[in-house]
């Protein structure tokens, strides 16, 4: 642990300071997951907090973009954001169908009250931030 290198854009924490005070806690909630899920993959070297359509957004060499977020139309909820041509939430849906409510194929979905799945929503993130090394995979590894 702790080799992970972690860069993170300045506008990254503005963008989460910017959120209501629920809201960033459940955002903060699912940064902490993503950090925690790349320090333990070993695969992942380098992790990027950044910003992508001006969402909070984690990039690695090796995986696909992962983004989140929560919107005002729906105030209730928040999600994570998965590249929509990609295999991801498809798969994820295969396997965690009844763990997770899942938007077309482009989002995990997660109400306020909600408790989050950890250890299944975990291997979701990991399977993200490796995905062009585990997409020939059929379940992408996972």
């Amino acid at each position: 642990m702790g080799r992970l290198i972690l860069n993170t854009n300045p506008l990254f924490n503005e963008v989460l300071a910017s959120y209501p005070d629920i809201v960033r806690g459940k955002m903060q909630f699912l940064r902490d997951l993503v950090n925690e899920t790349a320090e333990e993959t070993e695969a992942i070297i380098e992790l990027e907090e950044t910003l992508k359509w001006g969402e909070p957004s984690f990039v690695t060499k090796t995986g696909s973009t992962l983004r989140m977020d929560w919107k005002e139309k729906s105030p209730d909820q928040y999600a994570m954001y998965f590249q929509c041509t990609s295999r991801l939430v498809h798969t994820f849906r295969t396997l965690f169908d009844e763990k997770f409510h899942f938007e077309g194929n482009r989002a995990i979905v997660f109400q306020f009250n909600q408790e989050i799945p950890v250890m299944e929503l975990k291997a979701c993130i990991k399977a993200t931030l490796l995905y062009h090394k585990v997409k020939h995979h059929i379940t992408l590894g996972i």
